[in-house]
């Protein structure tokens, strides 16, 4: 993940069990058993308007669990992150939105995982809109004779079925207003949250000794920048594998949601492609198999 937003569909087997759930507390609407009442109407005037509940106590547990634990699975391997916040699963029906916002400090990537019928929808809106990234740096490159209108400003993802979506919430984003149904079977359904505790992980025979060391080394390539003033932030997460031999090997950024301004953006290719280098030039004891090692930086300005 190099840029503010990654899309994986087909994500989670569970998606089917899971949807099943919640159509079934809806089959007759005459029907309130205690399971019904269970959501949150959550409205703030010109913000926020969507019905909201715990994702993780709304569902059947073995099959939430299977899919929580694939979730985060998902994040320690493509993110360096340890686990997620507490999911919601939220709901949207007529007049339902989200209006722009960004989410902070709740942790370094946001997630939507929809479990919409989207080819089905009886609705219009639903979508995920981010703010382009050439929005957020909008001077650069500008030109007097440019039209702009909103597709120029707003990325719009759909919210299909089974598709995962991880962000960066730093980035202004919202949901569409939802028009076009009042039946909850029928609107935007998601689970949302963050990935949360960035840390490190290997997996192999090196001893954490070792791993600690690296970890020290390649911090203090940041060092120079951080102490020239660059005023960065976002994370970077490294992954790469340390041979049996000690020598480290597949160097690479897994993701990088690293932000400067414009002008100083050379600056910033300079500390990553250093922290690389670093890692790069590390050297281990010798084991007696491979180890895979993750390891996210993240960056704050005060």
């Amino acid at each position: 993940m190099s840029k503010s937003v990654l899309v994986v569909d087909d994500f989670a087997p569970e998606a089917r069990d899971l949807r099943a759930a919640f159509d079934a507390r809806f089959a007759d609407p005459r029907k309130a058993g205690s399971d019904r009442f269970v959501w949150d109407y959550w409205h703030v005037p010109g913000q926020y308007t969507v019905l909201r509940t715990p994702a993780y106590v709304y569902f059947p547990p073995k099959a939430y669990a299977a899919f929580h634990r694939r979730l985060v699975a998902w994040g320690r391997e493509n993110l360096g992150c340890h686990d997620v916040s507490p999911p919601w699963l939220s709901c949207y029906v007529e007049g339902c939105r989200q209006e722009l916002h960004g989410d902070l400090p709740h942790g370094p990537y946001a997630f939507v995982w929809s479990l919409t019928r989207w080819s089905k929808r009886v609705f219009s809106g639903g979508e995920t809109l981010l703010v382009r990234d050439e929005i957020l740096d909008y001077w650069r490159g500008f030109t007097s004779t440019r039209s702009l209108e909103e597709p120029g400003i707003l990325r719009e993802i759909p919210a299909k079925w089974n598709r995962l979506v991880v962000f960066d919430p730093r980035v202004p984003h919202g949901v569409r207003r939802v028009t076009g149904t009042h039946d909850p079977r029928e609107g935007r359904l998601v689970v949302h949250g963050w990935f949360v505790s960035p840390r490190p992980f290997f997996e192999g025979p090196l001893p954490r000794r070792a791993v600690a060391a690296a970890i020290d080394e390649i911090s203090s390539a940041v060092a120079p920048f951080v102490e020239a003033g660059l005023p960065v932030a976002g994370a970077l997460t490294l992954r790469f594998e340390v041979t049996p031999s000690g020598a480290p090997r597949a160097i690479r950024a897994l993701a990088d949601t690293t932000r400067t301004a414009a002008e100083l953006e050379p600056e910033r290719r300079r500390l990553v492609r250093a922290v690389l280098d670093r890692a790069a030039k590390l050297r281990y004891p010798r084991a007696r198999g491979a180890t895979r090692v993750t390891i996210p930086l993240v960056f704050e300005r005060g």
